[in-house]
């Protein structure tokens, strides 16, 4: 509204005025003065954070100019080399402008393209389509040579050729393009986005999206958003353990994950020649369903031994105001067995709950874990006989970072521990009451571990470096399920 204001201002006066000054040296400042209020007013309102669309725009910015913040541009990342930093800029589409607001026929139900100026300001008018200059920060989804996205400042321009202009780039951070604005939200990642690597024969693999959309064996009912990973797996003996124990774990991990991601500004940022956002937040989270049987004779083993079944990776793209802030995601799956080699045990559990962790960042205090974890179980059918003791872990670990760079990392560790004193035979389920034979005692607990940490890559938001890895700290709960002592 105000180019339009503007231009119709220009073209009146123009028509009523001959040579000579007139009434238009008087409505460019007017306009420049309407501009500028509707920009600050903008500016007073937190970024959406969002899913990215298809066709995510490259942001563009150019810090220390009048109005260089970050925008919508045509521009895209034609190629990157990850060993040279240097990346080819082009035209997203050659020769074809963005439609703007009128080219939208009356009456049609079309919604009209995005301004290319984002909603917390407007791009600088030095800024020709096609044209980047040394200084620039751009901000692309993922793009040919960078699967991860690519967040990066500009140091040369070396020339142009048929694909585009390439130029020379170096790291740079968030806060470049960010500045003072605020964002916060947590977008869902779409479970039929991950790539998913089985790591043993007998894995299967479900989700289902809106639409009626869903993959994996047929009659899987999987949630909406959410991934499921079915697996059989034996644990073998251990090489040279004095006795043999096989045990077999059967079941599911059921995860609807969610990225979590905020920034403050708060008035520092490049603007200002300040480093850095007073506040920042990035983990991941989400709801976490479990349903699995432990059998057989938990093995002699030193330590616990880890069994991963399924890798799965994710590169969800968030629209951060005009920003394309690429997350990183990867989860693990596994299985954990650990034991004292005596104990045979048969036993089910079902477990719901959610999870999060994360690093948040608040001046004076630096980066600080986030680690929060519910979980409940449902009556469980268990037979621990022998003494000893047996613990079965069915869980994920979760990488999370930005263009590339992981920040967090964490374990969620759900399990199931029965222990058995002198010679106890025992069960226990839904609707019947415990029984133990024999001299002894007996009993069965449920738990969750969630550990982690957080890493110098969290500064990819333009806070400052810290010199080591911080820990998640140990989040742990356990409450018992069934016992009894005779």
């Amino acid at each position: 509204m105000p180019a339009l204001t503007a231009s119709a201002l220009l073209l009146a006066s123009g028509c009523s005025s001959g040579p000579g000054p007139s009434s238009d040296s008087a409505a460019a400042p007017a306009a420049q003065a309407e501009a500028s209020a509707a920009a600050a007013k903008d500016s007073d309102r937190p970024l959406a954070v969002a899913a990215a669309p298809a066709a995510t725009p490259t942001a563009l910015a150019r810090p220390g100019e009048t109005g260089g913040r970050a925008h919508r541009s045509t521009l895209k990342v034609s190629s990157y080399d990850r060993h040279t930093r240097r990346a080819v800029i082009s035209q997203a589409v050659k020769g074809t402008p963005r439609p703007s607001v009128s080219s939208t026929a009356p009456g049609s139900s079309a919604a009209p393209e995005p301004p290319t100026a984002p909603p917390s300001g407007t791009p600088s008018p030095s800024v020709e389509p096609g044209r980047i200059a040394v200084g620039d920060v751009i901000a692309s989804a993922p793009a040919p040579g960078a699967p991860d996205g690519l967040l990066a400042k500009v140091t040369k321009v070396i020339g142009e050729s048929g694909d585009g202009t390439e130029v020379q780039t170096a790291p740079t951070t968030l806060d470049t393009l960010l500045g003072d604005d605020q964002a916060k939200g947590t977008v869902p990642v779409d479970p039929s986005s991950f790539d998913v690597e089985r790591l043993l024969p007998d894995v299967k693999v479900s989700w289902a999206k809106t639409g009626e959309i869903h993959a994996g064996p047929e009659g899987a009912k999987v949630p909406l958003g959410s991934l499921r990973v079915d697996l059989r797996a034996d644990v073998p003996t251990p090489a040279g353990a004095p006795v043999t124990a096989d045990a077999t774990v059967a079941g599911y991990v059921q995860v609807a994950p969610e990225v979590d991601f905020s920034y403050g500004g708060g008035g520092s940022g490049s603007a200002a020649a300040q480093a850095g956002p007073v506040s920042a937040f990035l983990g991941v989270s989400g709801d976490w369903t479990s349903q699995w049987s432990l059998k057989g004779r938990a093995g002699v083993f030193a330590k616990p031994v880890r069994v991963p079944f399924a890798k799965l990776h994710a590169d969800p793209v968030l629209q951060v105001g005009p920003i394309p802030v690429v997350v990183n995601l990867d989860l693990t799956c596994y299985a954990e067995i650990s034991g004292d080699g005596s104990v045979t045990v048969a036993v089910e559990q079902d477990l719901k709950g959610d999870f999060k962790a994360g690093g948040t960042f608040a001046p004076g205090k630096g980066w600080t874990p986030v680690n929060e974890s519910s979980m409940t179980s449902t009556p469980v059918r268990t037979s621990l006989m022998a003494a000893g003791n047996v613990k079965a872990v069915l869980g994920a670990q979760a990488a999370v970072g930005l263009y590339g760079a992981v920040g967090v990392t964490a374990d969620l560790a759900p399990y199931l521990r029965g222990e058995a004193s002198a010679a106890a035979s025992a069960a226990a389920g839904p609707g019947t009451r415990p029984t133990a034979t024999a001299v002894g005692s007996w009993a069965l607990y449920g738990g969750v571990d969630l550990t982690g940490a957080l890493h110098l890559q969290l500064s990819v938001f333009g806070t400052p470096f810290f010199r080591h890895t911080i820990p998640l700290g140990a989040l742990h709960r356990e409450w018992r399920l069934a016992g009894s002592s005779v």
